[in-house]
């Protein structure tokens, strides 16, 4: 195998395997699996919140029944006070006392009530959300599990041609390699052939000129395409 076709396959196999790794970033089932992941996510999110909104109505209603059970104390000992009371003015302030702590007392019902009828929709949201859980989180793992078949695919194909790689490479001399490793971190394709007047690294065409230089070239030389550096191969 001559050098030309040395270089033209050591290319042909670094560029199905730069194809294959950008395939492999791409895949169609990675964006499945971060779409997937991004429901379970904001599911969880969700039942988090549910589970806040819950115990913070609780609380208020543990507040409310503690609250409660004070305004029942106090309304118990100022009715006492009153059946002792004589003067006319003391049992108007009592009586001024009580009706503030009725009034206290309703206010606090009503909190405690809708604290109640918030914490009874904030669980049945909950019972409903997490009837979900199972669905959403089966898709999620069934989407890292294709992802996974069709990373490991790409994968044996990208072993296939690391193989061939090492084959290939010490086929050529230092120098050819060592030029060919440098273009090839500088622009990616580092050889193409010359077809005609045009370079099948950039597509263009060169003069007449031009294509003359690079034909009288001797063999095993690889002079550079005049309009992208990369090494033409004739």
């Amino acid at each position: 195998m001559s050098s030309a076709e040395v270089l033209l396959d050591l290319q042909r196999i670094d560029t199905g395997a730069d194809q294959l790794r950008h395939r492999r970033e791409h895949l169609g089932e990675r964006e499945r699996l971060v779409a997937a992941t991004a429901q379970v996510n904001s599911w969880e999110s969700t039942r988090v919140a549910l589970l806040e909104r819950i115990a913070a109505s609780a609380a208020i209603v543990e507040e409310v029944e503690l609250e409660g059970e004070r305004i029942d104390s106090e309304t118990a000992r100022l009715n006492a006070q009153m059946r002792t009371v004589i003067a006319p003015r003391e049992a108007e302030a009592l009586q001024h006392e009580l009706e503030t702590l009725a009034a206290k007392r309703a206010e606090s019902d009503e909190r405690g009530l809708l604290a109640l009828t918030e914490q009874g929709e904030a669980e049945t949201e909950l019972a409903a959300h997490l009837g979900a859980e199972e669905s959403i989180r089966e898709a999620a793992r069934s989407a890292d599990e294709q992802l996974q078949i069709a990373e490991a695919a790409i994968d044996v194909e990208l072993a296939d041609l690391e193989s061939r790689r090492a084959e290939v490479r010490p086929l050529l001399v230092d120098g050819l390699l060592a030029r060919y490793d440098r273009l090839r971190s500088k622009i990616g394709v580092a050889a193409a052939r010359l077809t005609g007047s045009r370079c099948e690294g950039c597509h263009l065409d060169l003069s007449a000129a031009e294509v003359d230089e690079v034909r009288r070239a001797p063999e095993g030389e690889f002079p550079d395409c005049p309009q992208c550096g990369r090494m033409l191969v004739r």
